[in-house]
């Protein structure tokens, strides 16, 4: 084979050298990212000597040349365009800017959260677990377990103790990764989050009572009033903050000394990220929340089962962002005013919601072959049909897309469905199976039957969308295989 010659006809039917913006390979492949993929010719490359295939995945454009030949016509493509050598992970970096603006941010969200999927775990089955403990009438009529045997009482404080530990300062381990993925430094990061949670501030699931109080602390500074609220359990002020943090790092480094890095980079990114944490970003992202709040309330109450339909069709990207906390603050109100109201909508919305994930989760841990996925998906399933939903959700149904798409179309059927019979909470509890006993009377039935459409729909969809990316990876598979026999 001619290399030099199949190298040159090949930048030419990739549209030219300014065409290509990253260049690697592996055993038998090229990986391109491709700046204007309209310009390669496909049916030229097809015929090109030595060339056994060709398919676009993830942002990249990847042609089959086979063992011995890819690495051959890969040296002569580097002197030709001037590329200097990349590695397949450079490329798939440069590939990931081709994908779309979601598939970029569930991409990002994936790389912050699939390290802390432990520690996420861990909290929500031992949540679920106390739930358990103390629902009363979930197995005994009347009573919790707990109120059935008081030697359970204290085994039931400990295991909520050790499972609320990674919410109540998830900000911490959010913040560290998060300030690793956007390029700063994560024990930094990692004490942004401390800031967040410091007892020393109101706790972030206490700020709908004290706003509705009207006692939220405040710091007074010249005049200025700052509120001293923390940010337990939440994700988005988080993230910001996170970033905010990094490239002020990034930036003071442009200009501070090297003989001061290490004493003013850290003091002086960590008080100005504080300050814009607690006036702005903070303040910005809850009040974004409350918004999205009184819209959702307003489209329940006017739009009927399709108001509701949708409130459960988004409900799962509220949790990603962590602006599901805002809820709190309506829900409150909402049975404060409960001779008027009724109860609150949210919560069952929210239950079918994470029936939802939880169904999808466990249709990936029944079908999959892949044990690791298995051993993530079956658990967190379960603990998303008890309520906590993180594990599920960021772990598994994010993760594949597959089951997070299946999961919001079957929480939008099941929510439209309760929401044809007006189903409501007279109270407050885990928004999952166990809430059952939050439903006010009359509504069980519905809400019951509202559970299981959502997780059966869920589950369904998720098998069936699972089979045609299976069959999808089969065919690449099959191809990549003949290609290279």
């Amino acid at each position: 084979m001619n290399y030099p010659k199949v190298a040159s006809q090949l930048i030419e039917m990739l549209g030219g050298k300014d065409n290509i913006k990253a260049l690697a390979h592996c055993a038998t492949r090229l990986r391109l990212a491709i700046n204007d993929e309209s310009l390669i010719n496909e049916q030229g490359i097809g015929e090109l000597e030595g060339v056994k295939g060709q398919f676009k995945v993830a942002g990249q454009y990847q042609i089959i040349f086979g063992s011995g030949i890819v690495n051959q016509v890969y040296t002569q493509m580097t002197k030709l365009t001037g590329i200097d050598e990349m590695s397949t992970k450079d490329v798939a970096s440069a590939g990931a800017e081709k994908q779309n603006i979601i598939q970029q941010a569930v991409k990002g969200l994936s790389d912050i959260f699939v390290p802390i999927i432990p520690a996420i775990v861990a909290g929500g089955l031992l949540m679920g677990i106390f739930n358990l403990l103390v629902a009363p009438g979930l197995f005994i009529d009347g009573l919790s377990l707990v109120e059935a045997n008081p030697g359970l009482a204290d085994l039931a404080a400990m295991i909520n103790t050790f499972a609320n530990a990674p919410f109540v300062y998830l900000p911490i381990l959010i913040a560290f990764s998060a300030s690793k993925k956007f390029g700063g430094n994560p024990y930094l990061g990692a004490a942004l989050g401390m800031l967040m949670v410091h007892p020393d501030l109101l706790n972030g699931w206490g700020f709908g009572g004290a706003a509705v109080a009207g006692d939220i602390p405040v710091w007074n500074i010249l005049g200025f009033e700052i509120q001293k609220v923390g940010y337990q359990g939440s994700v988005l002020p988080v993230l910001v903050a996170a970033f905010i943090l990094a490239k002020i790092e990034n930036g003071l480094r442009r200009f501070i000394p090297s003989v001061l890095d290490n004493l003013l980079t850290p003091l002086l990114a960590l008080f100005i990220t504080g300050v814009l944490t607690f006036t702005i970003v903070g303040p910005f992202t809850r009040d974004l929340g409350f918004l999205l709040g009184d819209g959702l309330n307003w489209l329940y109450d006017s739009a009927g089962f399709i108001g509701g339909a949708l409130f459960g069709f988004i409900y799962a990207p509220f949790v990603i962002t962590g602006m599901h906390h805002s809820f709190i603050a309506i829900e409150i109100q909402l049975l404060a005013d409960i001779a008027v109201t009724g109860g609150t909508f949210i919560f069952p919305i929210a239950a079918m919601s994470n029936i939802a994930q939880g169904g999808a989760a466990l249709a990936v841990g029944f079908t999959t072959k892949d044990i690791k996925m298995k051993g993530i998906a079956m658990p967190s399933g379960v603990t998303a049909l008890l309520g906590i939903t993180e594990p599920a959700l960021f772990g598994v149904n994010l993760k594949l897309r597959y089951p997070f798409i299946a999961a919001i179309c079957a929480a939008a059927a099941a929510s439209a469905f309760i929401t044809l019979f007006n189903v409501k909470a007279s109270a407050l509890g885990a928004a999952g199976l166990p809430g059952i006993i939050s439903i006010r009377q009359g509504d069980v039935t519905p809400y019951v039957m509202g559970m299981a459409i959502s997780f059966a729909s869920a589950f369904v969809l998720t098998v069936i969308l699972g089979k045609r990316a299976d069959a999808k990876n089969k065919k690449q598979a099959e191809v990549i295989q003949q290609a290279t026999a």
